[in-house]
Formats: C-alpha cells, sequence, structure tokens
C-alpha cells in the first residue's frame, strides 16, 4: 500500500455523490416512514463504511492508473459498475420516484443503488492490492446494503397487499 492521492479514488467518488446530491431534493414517495426504522446497528456499519471507504480511497494512491495488463480489468469492472450505478440514478431521476423505482434491480443485479458503488469499491479494493479498502467496503455493504435490503422487502409487502 502506498500513501499518497488517488484521482482515480477521486473520480469514483464523484460518481457516488453527484447523483446522490440530486436526490436530496428528489427523493421517493414516502421514504421517510422506511428511514425511521432503519436497524441502528446496520446504520452504524453503513455510517462507519462510508468514512472508511471515502478516506481510503483518497489517501492511497494504489488506485491510480498503471500501465495496462489483465489486472486492469479489475479497474474496468469497477469503472463499468460505477456506469451501471449512473444508469440506474438516471433511471430513477426520469421515473415516477416511488420506492419501487428507487429498488429496481438492473442487469439482474438485485438493490442497484446500493449494491453497485459496492461492489465497485470492492473490486477497485482489488485492483489497488488494498486490504484496508477492501475491509471498508464489506463494513459498507453490510451496512448500506443491509438497510436497503430490509427497505425493499417493506416496499415488497406493501405492493403485495
Amino acid at each position: 500500500m502506498h500513501f499518497g492521492f488517488s484521482y482515480v479514488g477521486l473520480v469514483f467518488l464523484i460518481m457516488l455523490f453527484v447523483p446522490n446530491a440530486f436526490w436530496t431534493k428528489n427523493q421517493p414517495k414516502d421514504y421517510e416512514k422506511y428511514v425511521v426504522k432503519e436497524n441502528k446497528i446496520l446504520l452504524a456499519f453503513e455510517r462507519a463504511g462510508q468514512m472508511l471507504v471515502t478516506t481510503a480511497v483518497l489517501i492511497f494512491s494504489d488506485f491510480n492508473l498503471r500501465p495496462w495488463s489483465l489486472w486492469s480489468l479489475w479497474l474496468l469492472g469497477a469503472f463499468l459498475l460505477m456506469v451501471l450505478y449512473e444508469i440506474h440514478w438516471i433511471r430513477y431521476f426520469r421515473s415516477e420516484k416511488t420506492m419501487h423505482d428507487f429498488y429496481r434491480s438492473i442487469l439482474g443485479i438485485p438493490i442497484a443503488g446500493a449494491t453497485l458503488p459496492v461492489m465497485a469499491f470492492f473490486l477497485l479494493s482489488i485492483y489497488g492490492r488494498n486490504w484496508i479498502l477492501g475491509i471498508s467496503t464489506v463494513i459498507l455493504g453490510i451496512g448500506h446494503i443491509g438497510i436497503h435490503a430490509v427497505h425493499q422487502k417493506e416496499v415488497q409487502r406493501e405492493l403485495e397487499k
């Protein structure tokens, strides 16, 4: 692991944060009724993971571009997952902005808005051979995907009524 600024990490964070900034003004209908019931342990994992991933992806230069090799496929895979994440948001912003729209899958990937960035950052950790980002991403995934999986189940139950 090498300390230093990661411009690739910054690009990934911009791809993550920009749609979320727009989301704050375009939250799904009835979102607040789900948030109040969030599991506090999952929420702690999510917050810790957010802080750890954001820090790790910026302070290690391991994620910056290197000469092309087969290992570069990890970075390509991570980037493609982030592109799918952007497509997920475009689709959401063009929808009616319901909870169902928010939790739609994309290419068979469930809870795309939560799963795609976690998967992308995990692949980025493999590309950078950086176990700190890897562990941080697992912590984030437990909380973030866990919270949204519970929300999605609640939405599904309401749709079945």
